[in-house]
């Protein structure tokens, strides 16, 4: 994309430092960046999960990724394969702006199928950062510690799928210790994708139901979504004008209306609630106000 690599080394003590990180437990001695530095100041949230994904946490994270650009948060993420590189891949659809953490140097960026998403970033003026030197290959170990400076940065994280041993569970554990707010995602109980990110919500995370809370808790003043009943696909719309013609419908009245199973229903009226086009109250669903 011809988007040079210019990298700048950024030590503690300088004032372009970003004084969140600074006060982080074990702090990074030094960073070094690729792109506009300034959006280490800006704020941000992180947006993590597993490697391994399912089609609902792909379309959560793009969503997620989307509505943060939209209200002018920048995101930031490990750049690893699956749900970080959805939630860039989604705020790049704005344009937004978007931060990689790198867990090597930045000319050994990896993974190398994400090599393409990095330079679009770059392009659209986002930034790449590492703690090691632009020539240091990534090494296993150097992965946990990257994940302190993702939720570093950022001032909440929100957890889309995680499987127990996720990487994403450590960087919401970051989080945490650094007095950050954790937001998960919920997701199917009988999923290994999700059974990290249900723990976290157990544990005291907060459940991510509708994205704007995020923005919401942030102290943005924001415009509510636009309205995306015109944008729903068939499914969806099918479950959208059952819903609209009650006031307020139970879920196996849906299927028998919609014509569809349980497991599919459920599924649509997670995604229509995280869009903020559903909402579910007292045993029914209920269109957003």
């Amino acid at each position: 994309m011809g988007i040079s690599l210019d990298i700048v080394r950024i030590d503690k003590d300088s004032a372009e430092y970003p004084p969140q990180l600074r006060e982080i437990k074990d702090p990074p001695a030094q960073l070094y960046c690729s792109g506009d530095i300034s959006l280490l100041h800006d704020r941000s949230v992180a947006v993590v999960g597993s490697r391994k994904f399912t089609m609902y946490g792909r379309t959560v994270a793009m969503m997620i990724g989307r509505r943060l650009a939209e209200c002018g948060v920048t995101v930031v993420s490990g750049l690893a394969i699956g749900i970080d590189a959805f939630a860039h891949k989604g705020a790049l659809e704005v344009p937004g702006k978007v931060i990689g953490v790198l867990g090597g140097g930045i000319l050994h960026m990896g993974p190398r199928c994400n090599y393409d998403l990095m330079m679009k970033g770059l392009a659209a003026g986002g930034l790449v950062v590492s703690e090691y030197e632009p020539d240091m290959p990534a090494a296993p170990h150097q992965f946990p510690q990257r994940n302190r400076i993702i939720s570093g940065l950022a001032q909440s994280v929100a957890v889309v799928e995680a499987r127990v041993s996720s990487g994403s569970l450590i960087t919401a554990q970051f989080a945490a210790e650094q007095g950050r707010s954790v937001y998960a995602v919920p997701g199917n109980i009988n999923s290994q994708f999700s059974i990290g990110s249900n723990l976290l919500i157990r544990d005291g995370a907060y459940p991510l139901i509708i994205i704007d809370d995020i923005i919401r808790d942030l102290g943005i003043e924001y415009e509510p979504q636009r309205e995306v009943a015109e944008n729903l696909d068939a499914d969806e719309r099918k479950v959208y004008d059952s819903v609209a013609a009650y006031n307020g419908i139970s879920a196996d009245k849906l299927c028998l209306e919609c014509g569809m199973t349980a497991a599919k229903v459920n599924a649509i009226i997670t995604v229509m609630e995280i869009k903020g086009v559903l909402q579910s109250y007292g045993g029914k669903i209920y269109l957003a106000k």
